[in-house]
């Protein structure tokens, strides 16, 4: 996992030294469908072409499921920036995605009783 010291992307005064757009090369629209709940996990194998750091970094991130939301995080980048870098991913096979499911109906009262008991528990 990267710390925020880690790679040239970053620096204590400035900021990101990098646009966010600037690291998918200007692409807003990823071409796997992504949701931020979507899992990805590597595959194991090598992409074809050499990508840039930001898509290796990402890669290492998904040894095991993690969802987009995730790795956007630990890559301190904007949630679409974070798709269509991992779309890329998937598009050469170096990541698999699946879609979230959604077992409960969105609105179902217990568990929005049991999200809110847990907030309370952590206050």
């Amino acid at each position: 996992m990267p710390s925020r010291q880690d790679g040239p992307w970053l620096d204590d005064a400035a900021g990101r030294l990098i646009r966010p757009y600037t690291v998918s090369g200007g692409r807003t629209r990823p071409t796997a469908a992504l949701d931020l709940l979507s899992q990805v996990m590597a595959t194991g194998a090598a992409p074809p072409a050499p990508l840039g750091p930001e898509h290796s970094v990402a890669l290492g991130l998904c040894d095991g499921p993690t969802s987009v939301a995730e790795v956007a995080a630990h890559l301190r980048l904007p949630a679409v920036v974070t798709k269509v870098l991992l779309s890329d991913l998937v598009d050469c096979g170096a990541l698999t995605a699946r879609a979230p499911r959604y077992d409960h109906h969105t609105t179902d009262r217990s568990l929005l009783e049991a999200v809110l008991d847990g907030l309370r528990r952590r206050l």
